[in-house]
């Protein structure tokens, strides 16, 4: 299994909650309020770029619109290896946390 970092989470888990409106603007906003500080777009689509090529996201254009001059928007959704890497983080964080209370930090 090959893990992925807390950023790829971090935009993995973020694509899979917005879902249609997975897009730049978007995901940087959502992302910067998880993290409460700002995410710039460099990082994102670096970030972005780099989980395409590993074929974690899928890239797909919108329609094009008046509001942006005719440019379209890129939209990110999960593919299938994506989805299993996320699920794959989500069970070792489990078990990393398994018999710790949220507590024992205090």
């Amino acid at each position: 299994m090959k893990e992925l970092t807390k950023i790829e989470e971090i935009l993995l888990l973020t694509i899979w909650r917005l879902k249609d409106e997975a897009y730049g603007v978007g995901i940087r906003k959502y992302v910067s309020r998880i993290i409460e500080k700002e995410f710039t777009y460099g990082n994102l689509y670096s970030a972005l770029s780099q989980l395409t090529k590993k074929k974690y996201v899928k890239k797909t254009l919108g329609d094009p619109t008046p509001d942006r001059r005719g440019r379209r928007k890129i939209y990110y959704s999960l593919s299938p290896a994506g989805l299993n890497a996320l699920k794959d983080a989500r069970k070792m964080n489990q078990k990393m946390w398994e018999g710790i209370s949220e507590y024992a930090f205090d």
